[in-house]
């Protein structure tokens, strides 16, 4: 048997206002901020009507809820104004890696080297991969000697987040910037 298809109940975004507010008393906050005291739902709403506003609860677990008259819209304008303020601020985290050999040359670590402090500036994470091919799997101590030397070079501007590890012929080392 088919049931016929039942939406769920639309959720409302930001804060209640006007008549969606139901409790008999409020604590009410005026549109110049000043607190008006305990006042019933009913006075709070004329109060609100005479002055071309609307009642909007801003903190609805107080005991009794607080009200402010304001304008609904230009409230819900500054607050998506300030979450894209915040959300610009904000920086993700990207790791980057950067891949190596075990008997890499001086000049070719330098430039890797380069590229790890540019990262670290950005503030990014750096995932070193040291692969190891044919019978380079017998000599994993160079590996780890070229992240330790790796570890020393950049020990003033960034930490290790994960130790040195072998995975298969894969030796990995994660750092964060300090």
């Amino acid at each position: 048997m088919r049931r016929p298809f039942k939406a769920p109940p639309t959720v409302k975004e930001g804060p209640r206002a006007n008549r969606e507010i139901r409790v008999p008393r409020v604590q009410l906050i005026d549109e110049e901020g000043k607190n008006r005291g305990i006042v019933s739902i009913e006075d709070a709403l004329e109060a609100a009507q005479e002055a071309g506003l609307d009642l909007v609860e801003v903190s609805p677990n107080a005991d009794p809820p607080v009200c402010k008259i304001a304008d609904l819209g230009k409230l819900k304008y500054m607050s998506q104004k300030k979450a894209a303020e915040a959300r610009k601020k904000q920086k993700t985290i990207e790791i980057k890696e950067i891949k190596m050999r075990p008997n890499i040359d001086t000049h070719d670590y330098e430039t890797k080297m380069k590229a790890v402090r540019r990262f670290f500036e950005e503030g990014d994470k750096v995932k070193l991969t040291l692969r190891f091919r044919g019978r380079e799997m017998a000599h994993l101590e160079l590996g780890m000697k070229l992240l330790e030397r790796v570890r020393e070079d950049v020990q003033e501007i960034a930490k290790v987040e994960a130790e040195p590890k072998l995975e298969g012929r894969q030796m990995m080392m994660v750092l964060a910037p300090r």
